[in-house]
């Protein structure tokens, strides 16, 4: 309970902040009452005892209170409200703040003492109330700068190892990606070349599924590809699905030849197309039709992958059923700023829009 209390916040500030501010002017105003204490030779009076609680709150805490209050208006300006100022900035703005937060302290405690009946510095002596408040603001701000540096070194620090882990699974993972489908892609190269040469049918399409792992490889080492490449990766892998739906599935490209060059990241058409046949026409008797359209427009390349299957009521549930569709929109968002689309296809099944 005491552990969830201190870091529960207050207007963004933890509980264990505040606390530990409370503390510090606490001792502060101590160190003061007795400093006053022993300068007015008050151990040589009976009468005046230095453990006088009454008298430290009402009178010498009082001015620290004071202290605490002019404080937070002027710690929400330097550290929140324009918290994105350079620190020399922020740093010039105590020379003004600085004699406004003197001068405010030393008129309203000198005004609460005169109204309680409480001794304070005279004549010449009013210089420690100009000094004192001074040296703690300068103090306290310090301290305040010190921890915001230190706090968001220990951010930039935390970041950093992340970025660092998250580093190294990339690696790691590329490096997976790498030898994964060159391993299965040599393999399937060996499977290939023990089936008898009268099943031709099935040798063609391991070749088939060996050149997918090998396109897979290849991109797994590149940036960008040619839509060409590209959409021959993809009618590759239609050509093995369609060995399994036979006339259920059906293809239909619609797609300019002088678009060919265009660079677009691999394997960006094949998992919306394999969405298309998982979850639009797998479970209809008569199958359906996949269409991929791409033309230009301006300076956008514009994609459409629609098929004819059963559709979707909630859409946005298409991105719990698989990584497909979610990695695809992820890595739209982070290359290109833009948005994969799932829309209703006419007469039915789903359209997915994009542009790049």
């Amino acid at each position: 309970m005491l552990k969830e209390f201190l870091n529960r916040r207050f207007f963004g500030i933890r509980a264990r902040e505040i606390l530990i501010t409370l503390v510090i002017y606490t001792v502060f105003a101590f160190l003061y009452h007795v400093t006053l204490w022993v300068n007015r030779m008050g151990y040589k009076d009976p009468d005046d005892h230095l453990f006088d609680m009454e008298y430290f709150v009402l009178c010498k805490g009082m001015q620290y209170v004071i202290f605490f209050l002019l404080t937070i208006p002027l710690w929400f300006l330097n550290f929140r409200w324009l918290k994105n100022w350079p620190l020399l900035y922020k740093l010039l703005l105590h020379l003004v703040t600085l004699p406004v937060f003197v001068f405010v302290s030393q008129r309203l405690y000198y005004a609460y003492a005169e109204a309680m009946g409480y001794w304070h510095l005279q004549g010449s002596g009013q210089v420690w109330d100009i000094y004192i408040p001074g040296l703690f603001y300068c103090f306290q701000f310090g301290l305040f700068h010190a921890y915001q540096y230190f706090t968001e070194n220990q951010k930039k620090l935390k970041l950093e190892g992340e970025l660092r882990n998250a580093a190294l699974k990339s690696e790691l993972s590329a490096i997976k990606a790498q030898l994964n489908p060159h391993f299965l892609y040599n393999v399937f190269n060996t499977i290939n070349a023990s089936v008898p040469a009268e099943n031709e049918k099935t040798r063609h399409l391991i070749a088939e599924l060996s050149d997918l792992f090998r396109y897979q490889l290849q991109a797994s080492q590149e940036e960008v590809v040619t839509l060409e490449e590209e959409l021959n990766f993809v009618q590759k892998y239609l050509a093995l699905e369609k060995e399994r739906f036979g006339d259920r599935l059906q293809i239909e490209l619609n797609v300019d030849k002088n678009l060919y060059s265009e660079k677009i990241p691999p394997m960006i058409l094949q998992p919306l197309v394999e969405n298309s046949v998982k979850h639009g026409l797998s479970s209809l008797i008569d199958g359906g039709t996949i269409s991929i359209t791409i033309f230009k427009d301006g300076d956008k390349l514009r994609f459409e992958i629609a098929d004819t299957g059963v559709g979707a009521k909630d859409k946005s549930k298409l991105f719990e059923k698989g990584v497909g569709l979610t990695n695809t929109r992820m890595r739209l968002q982070k290359m290109y700023k833009t948005n994969l689309e799932v829309i209703d296809n006419h007469p039915q099944g789903l359209k997915i829009k994009f542009s790049i």
